[in-house]
Order: C-alpha cells, then sequence, then structure tokens
C-alpha cells in the first residue's frame, strides 16, 4: 500500500516541467509560434486527439476484459487501467508498471495464477508489437524513422538498436518462458538465482519461474480468439496512443499532408521514439520524451513550436492519468482496506464459532 504514496506524483511532475521550461528557454520561437493558424481544422483535430485518448482507455480495458474472461466488468476495468496508467506514469520506463498492476489485480480476488498470466501476457503483447512493425518500419523508410538527418548514424541510433535489442531480450525471455518450455526457463532461474551477487533476490527470481509454469499452462488452455482479440486490442491501444500525437501535430501545425504516405512515416517515427523511451531512466519518460520529440519530428513539426505540440502530448498522455490517479486511488484504496476489513471480522467470528465462543455482535 504504501508503493501507492501520492507524493510520488511530484518527481515526475518536476522532472517533466524543468525540462520543458529549459527547452523553450533555448527552442521557443515566438515568430514560428505566431503563424500556427488557430482555425476551425484545429479544434477539430484537437477533439479527434482527445477522442484517441478515451479510445486507448476503451482498447486497453477490452484487452483486460478478454484477459479476466469476463470475471471483471467492463466499468471495473477501466478503474483498474487508470490504476495501471498511473503507476507507469510515477515508475522509471525502463521498468515500467508491471511490477504496480501485479499488486492492483492481486487486490480484486481473481486467483494468483490468471493474475501472474494477465501482467506477464501483456508485456509479451506490447513488446511484440513493437518487435514485429520496426523492421517493418526500417525497411520501408530506412533511417528516416530516427528524423530527417538520415546522414546522422551516432547517438539516436544506437539508442533506437540498444532499446531494442533490451526489448528482443525480455521478449525473447518471457515468450519462450510461456509457450515453448517454462520448466526449463524455471530451472535456469533457480541455477542464477544462486549466484551470490543474487543470493538476496533469490526467493524473488525462484518465485518468477513459478509464475512463468503457472502463468504457460493457463495460457496454453486459451482458445484462438482470446490470443487474437488479446493481440488486436493492443494494435488498437498502441495505435491511439500514437494517433493522438500525430492529430496535435496536424491541429498545430496544419501542414502535415493528409495521405497515406506522410501519416505513415509519421507514426513509425512515432512509434520509434517510443520505443526510445522504453530505456528512459524517468518516471514515465519525463524530460527524455520532449527532447526526442523535437529531434525525431523535426521534420513534421517547426523547432519553435514542437515544444507547444509536445506539451499539449504529454498534458494528454501522461499528465492526465497522474490527475486521474490521485482522484481514483484514494476510492480503491478505501474498498480494498473495506474488503480486508470485512474478510478479516469474517474470519475472526468463525475460529470463535469453531471454538465454541460465541461471536460478539
Amino acid at each position: 500500500m504504501r508503493s501507492f504514496d501520492l507524493t510520488k506524483i511530484v518527481l515526475p511532475i518536476l522532472i517533466g516541467v524543468s525540462v520543458l521550461v529549459f527547452l523553450f528557454y533555448w527552442q521557443f520561437d515566438r515568430e514560428e509560434f505566431d503563424k500556427i493558424s488557430w482555425t476551425g481544422n484545429t479544434l477539430i483535430f484537437l477533439i479527434v486527439a482527445v477522442l484517441f485518448l478515451l479510445s486507448r482507455i476503451a482498447f486497453y480495458s477490452w484487452r483486460l476484459y478478454i484477459l479476466s474472461e469476463g470475471e471483471f466488468s467492463f466499468s471495473k476495468c477501466i478503474q483498474l487501467i487508470f490504476l495501471w496508467e498511473f503507476s507507469s506514469a510515477v515508475s522509471p520506463t525502463n521498468v515500467g508498471g508491471s511490477a504496480v498492476a501485479l499488486f492492483i489485480l492481486s487486490q480484486e480476488k481473481i486467483g494468483a495464477a490468471k493474475t501472474t498470466a494477465i501482467v506477464i501476457y501483456t508485456i509479451v503483447l506490447d513488446t511484440l508489437f513493437f518487435l514485429l512493425c520496426i523492421p517493418v518500419w526500417v525497411f520501408i523508410f530506412g533511417a528516416h524513422i530516427l528524423g530527417p538527418d538520415d546522414q546522422n548514424f551516432g547517438g539516436w541510433q544506437i539508442t533506437l538498436l540498444s532499446a531494442y535489442g533490451v526489448m528482443f531480450l525480455y521478449g525473447a525471455f518471457f515468450a519462450y518462458g510461456l509457450f515453448i518450455k517454462p520448466q526449463a526457463l524455471q530451472r535456469m532461474l533457480t541455477f542464477i538465482s544462486r549466484i551470490r551477487f543474487l543470493k538476496r533476490l533469490e526467493d524473488r527470481i525462484q518465485q518468477l519461474g513459478e509464475d512463468i509454469v503457472v502463468t504457460s499452462k493457463a495460457l496454453m488452455k486459451r482458445s484462438f480468439n482470446y490470443h487474437m482479440g488479446a493481440f488486436l486490442s493492443t494494435v488498437g491501444a498502441w495505435s491511439c496512443r500514437f494517433f493522438l500525437i500525430i492529430s496535435l501535430i496536424i491541429a498545430i501545425t496544419g501542414n502535415v499532408p493528409l495521405n497515406l504516405s506522410a501519416i505513415s512515416e509519421l507514426y513509425a517515427r512515432i512509434q520509434t521514439l517510443f520505443v526510445m523511451m522504453a530505456v528512459s531512466p524517468t518516471p514515465g519518460g519525463a524530460g527524455f520524451a520532449e527532447i526526442l520529440f523535437g529531434n525525431i519530428l523535426a521534420d513534421f513539426v517547426p523547432s519553435g513550436i514542437s515544444l507547444v505540440v509536445a506539451s499539449l502530448w504529454r498534458l494528454l498522455a501522461y499528465y492526465f492519468f497522474l490527475l486521474m490517479g490521485i482522484i481514483i486511488i484514494p476510492q480503491w484504496l478505501r474498498t480494498i482496506l473495506k474488503n480486508r476489513k470485512a474478510i478479516k471480522k469474517n474470519k475472526s467470528k468463525i475460529e470463535k464459532q469453531t471454538s465454541g465462543e460465541s461471536p460478539i455482535s
């Protein structure tokens, strides 16, 4: 419960705002900003961006509904997705909110096996989506997925390759454990846990091995429609993330050609940006995301107003979930604590009844 200390939102907010202030000071161009044409189309695409935000929540909720096999109502799934997104926002991007998500779902009485299956399988689904798409975009657009300067094979390329490599390794790790040889992976984790410098993590590593075996057995029993629905909802949720940014760019700049080629390249660039954010050590990628945005999308968004678009994006896709977390978490915690108290009270009554004593009314 201590992991939900709401003071944790201060750090990501401070990091993000500090970087934005710094970048605004050095990069903001008043003349470029004055060129923004605030027309009816601007309003339309801003509304479209909000609709993509809501659609993203709906897709993630649909995925959770599928993975829980209907044990959660759709409205309950929406609440849990807000909690999940909040935990991601206050966790370093290279850690993510999965650990906290595991805790959240474990409080909902759906069983340890199903809880583990849901969280680990979402990691595999998200990773699979990126691993499949990035090579396709590289084949189509080449180095342009990293921005307009395709002659620079330095920092950003290394960052992308590093992030993709890490993503591939842990994706392959979980996929192998889930669908090929879970027992072999469990034995390997048991061996690793006995290494001297990992001794303090021995229990956690061995528990992970046991969880993977349980999860594998659960997932192998699922139908094709179950897996396809989970993957399509994953694609839909991530695509809504990307199209939200595209809508904001179109709304603010007004100079993006509305054709398949331009939109596809924007989509590819934004997906690349998210891969690179995966290695960010800051909560929710705060700061790092704003810097990446201005570099990768430089030819679509003029440098003088890129921070305006980036700020709107972070407001909708990041700070929005921080705010919703502040609103939802206290009520959710009260419900959980109330349920725990009721369970404890019932257990106490049963113990007194079995011991021959009259329970206190």
